[in-house]
C-alpha cells in the first residue's frame, strides 16, 4: 500500500526536488527519456501535477496502520510514535493486486483460469457444482477432492504472477559448473548457508535470485550500516516460518472506512495475474456498494487502450493494467507510471 500526499516533495530514489504544481504537462506524460534514470523521471513527472493538488503535504504514512493505532486502546504507546500520521495532511492511498484476507482472493482464480482457457468447461462446472467454487478449503466430497487435484495440476503448469510468462524450473542450490554463473556468485554460494535455488538467466525473476547475493554481500551491508555479526543472512521470502499470527482477517472494512472519510483511493490490478486475479478485486470493490460516477471504460496511452477503469463516489477508482501481472509496474512500467501520474495529479485516467 502506497499513500500519497498530493503535490510537494516526492520521495523517490532520486534527488528531492521542490514541487511547483504547475499545469504544464510533458508531451509524453511520465515517460522515461534515454539516459535519464527512471526514478528521476518519475519524480519530475509527478512534480507537474495540476494546481488542484497543491495543498500542503507531509511524510508518507500507512493509512490503515494509522487507523488501527488511533482507534485501539492497546496501542496508545505506539500512537505516540506515529503522531505524525495524524497531525500531517493525508491525501489518499493506492493498492495494486491487493490481497484482502477474504476468500474471494482465491475463489476468483477458478473463473479467471477458466476464462483464460487454463481449466476446461467440464472442470469449471464440476468445481462450481460440487465445491461451490471453492478449491482452497477442505473438500467435503470425493468429487470435489478430485476436481481440486485436477485444478492444482493445471494451475501448476503456469507462472502464477503472470500467466503468459515462462515458468522457470529451479535448479539445485549447489555450486554451478561455472559456465553461466558469474564468479562472485560462485564465491558467495560457497559462503552462504542457505543460497536459493538457481534460476535460468533468461527467467523473468532472475533478478530476485540475484537479490539474495546482493543483500548478503558485505559491501551492501556496510552501505546499509548493518553491524557485522548483528544480523544473520537476509532471506527474501519466508515460507510460513515467521513467528506471528494473523489478527486482521480482512482489510475490506479498512478500505470502506478510509474512502468514506474522503481519502481518494486507487485500486488497480494487472489483468494477467492469477495469484490475486482482478475478478476478485473487482468483486470486493463492488461489494462496497458505492454509486458509480464514471462508467466502465478504457483508459489510454499513446492512443491505445492501456487498461480499463471505473470510478465510484467517495473518490474510489478501480483500474486494470493491460498486460500487467501480480506486481503490475514490474511488467508494465510505462502504463503504470502514466496511470499513477494521472491519478496523483487528480486527472482522469
Amino acid at each position: 500500500m502506497v499513500p500519497y500526499h498530493g503535490c510537494g516533495t516526492i520521495l523517490t530514489h532520486g534527488p528531492k526536488l521542490p514541487a511547483s504544481c504547475s499545469s504544464t504537462r510533458p508531451s509524453a506524460p511520465g515517460f522515461p527519456s534515454p539516459g535519464i534514470p527512471q526514478a528521476i523521471m518519475l519524480e519530475k513527472s509527478l512534480l507537474r501535477c495540476s494546481s488542484k493538488s497543491s495543498s500542503p503535504s507531509g511524510p508518507l504514512s500507512i493509512h490503515i496502520t494509522s487507523q488501527i493505532i488511533s482507534t485501539s486502546e492497546e496501542t496508545r504507546p505506539v500512537e505516540r510514535s506515529f503522531h505524525f500520521s495524524r497531525r500531517r495532511s493525508q491525501k489518499g492511498y493506492l493498492v495494486g493486486n491487493p490481497g484482502t484476507g477474504e476468500s474471494i482472493d482465491f475463489e476468483s482464480r477458478v473463473p479467471f483460469l477458466h476464462g483464460m482457457g487454463i481449466i476446461s468447461d467440464q472442470l469449471y462446472e464440476t468445481i462450481m457444482e460440487h465445491c461451490h467454487g471453492e478449491v482452497y478449503t477442505n473438500p467435503k466430497t470425493a468429487l470435489c477432492a478430485q476436481a481440486s487435484d485436477r485444478f492444482d495440476r493445471l494451475y501448476d503448469e503456469i507462472y502464477r504472477p503472470h500467466i503468459l510468462f515462462k515458468k522457470c524450473v529451479y535448479a539445485s542450490s549447489g555450486t554451478n559448473d561455472g559456465s553461466i554463473e558469474r564468479k562472485i556468485l560462485k564465491e558467495e554460494t560457497g559462503v552462504l548457508k542457505h543460497p536459493p535455488p538457481r534460476l535460468p538467466m533468461d527467467c523473468h525473476n532472475y533478478g530476485t535470485y540475484l537479490s539474495y547475493f546482493w543483500a548478503n554481500n558485505n559491501i551492501t551491508r556496510d552501505a546499509l550500516g548493518i553491524k557485522k555479526g548483528s544480523k544473520d543472512e537476509w532471506v527474501r521470502c519466508h515460507e510460513g516460518d515467521l513467528p506471528y499470527s494473523f489478527d486482521i482477517k480482512s482489510t475490506i472494512k479498512y478500505h470502506r472506512n478510509m474512502t468514506l472519510k474522503g481519502y481518494p483511493a486507487l485500486v488497480y490490478s494487472g489483468d494477467h495475474d492469477s495469484a490475486v486475479p482482478f475478478l476478485g478485486t473487482q468483486s470486493w470493490v463492488r461489494s462496497l456498494n458505492f454509486p458509480i460516477v464514471d462508467e466502465w471504460r478504457a483508459w489510454h496511452l499513446d492512443g491505445q487502450s492501456a487498461g480499463f477503469t471505473i470510478t465510484y463516489t467517495n473518490n474510489l477508482t478501480f483500474a486494470t493494467v493491460k498486460g500487467g501481472g501480480h506486481t503490475a509496474p514490474e511488467f508494465q512500467p510505462e502504463r503504470c507510471l502514466a496511470m499513477f501520474r494521472r491519478w496523483v495529479c487528480r486527472e482522469p485516467l
